[in-house]
């Protein structure tokens, strides 16, 4: 595999084609919007900046990836070469649906069709192409430059040819692929996702404020962020899309997302990607202010 398509250039795509540029694939980023695109290749550059003054890679490297990376606002134009094409949309399942149908119809035969979801069923996602059996799971983290995990899910017809393809790849990323099966929340999320919710139940129900929860987790458990903080970071409408993924593919009440979560995503304070969650955030600024909301 050469040529690499991403599909969606917000946090976890622009990183995604970041790490396949940087270790010399080419690789055509894909979206909508021509700003979108715009917006991304300047955050992989500024990324790669920060590589090259820690000594992980070398001016060259950043040059040569920068090369290796082209944009497209046409689908069919960005996939016709593929080899894999990684869909990194919005988690949303009509959405990625829609684009894998349109993936199936535009690539080449042979391509692998991977998705980036955290959460949603791959084999869903696989019925909708006429080729399930090239239909898999790479679910990075984030920061997908640094982070070292890649889940690989296999969907209930996924190949084991595609299967293995895909773990020797993500070797070659430098990342350490782990394989799991196709269930809610695969592993990563399914263990997660309860304990995030399980802290944000905590402070709905004043067992804790924010600041004390999250202190909890980083000393008691010697995590490098509290859950609290980890959900701003991933985003509160990401978390609650996930929990309510486990919550329908279980039927276990044990999922059911906090009242006080559901309510924060539908008044707009999703985390760190719109200034405010249980913390505050602006700009410029490194500093963690607990949200006035939550100071007692």
């Amino acid at each position: 595999m050469k040529n690499i398509s991403v599909i969606g250039s917000g946090t976890m795509g622009n990183g995604i084609a970041h790490v396949f540029a940087q270790f010399g694939y080419n690789v055509s980023l894909i979206d909508i919007k021509e700003e979108a695109l715009n917006k991304a290749v300047q955050t992989i550059e500024k990324n790669l900046d920060r590589q090259v003054s820690k000594q992980q890679i070398s001016e060259e490297t950043k040059k040569q990836a920068l090369a290796n990376i082209k944009t497209f606002t046409n689908l069919q134009q960005g996939v016709a070469t593929a080899d894999l094409v990684v869909e990194a949309a919005t988690e949303n399942v009509e959405l990625k649906l829609n684009i894998f149908k349109e993936m199936d119809a535009f690539a080449p035969a042979s391509c692998i069709l991977a998705t980036n979801t955290s959460s949603i069923s791959i084999t869903k996602i696989a019925s909708v192409t006429k080729r399930p059996q090239h239909v898999i799971g790479m679910h990075f983290m984030n920061p997908v430059p640094v982070m070292k995990l890649v889940e690989v899910i296999r969907g209930y017809n996924t190949s084991d040819e595609v299967t293995k393809n895909i773990m020797a790849l993500s070797t070659q990323l430098q990342k350490v692929p782990v394989e799991v099966n196709d269930y809610p929340g695969f592993v990563a999320n399914r263990i997660l996702m309860p304990m995030i919710n399980e802290a944000i139940y905590s402070l709905y129900e004043g067992v804790a404020g924010v600041e004390e929860i999250d202190t909890v987790m980083k000393l008691g458990m010697a995590h490098p962020m509290g859950p609290l903080q980890l959900a701003d970071f991933i985003g509160l409408d990401v978390c609650l899309s996930i929990l309510q993924v486990l919550y329908t593919g279980f039927g276990n009440p044990k999922y059911a997302p906090c009242p006080l979560l559901v309510n924060m995503v539908q008044a707009g304070h999703k985390g760190v990607k719109s200034g405010s969650g249980f913390y505050q955030y602006i700009a410029g600024s490194k500093e963690l202010i607990v949200a006035p909301q939550f100071i007692k």
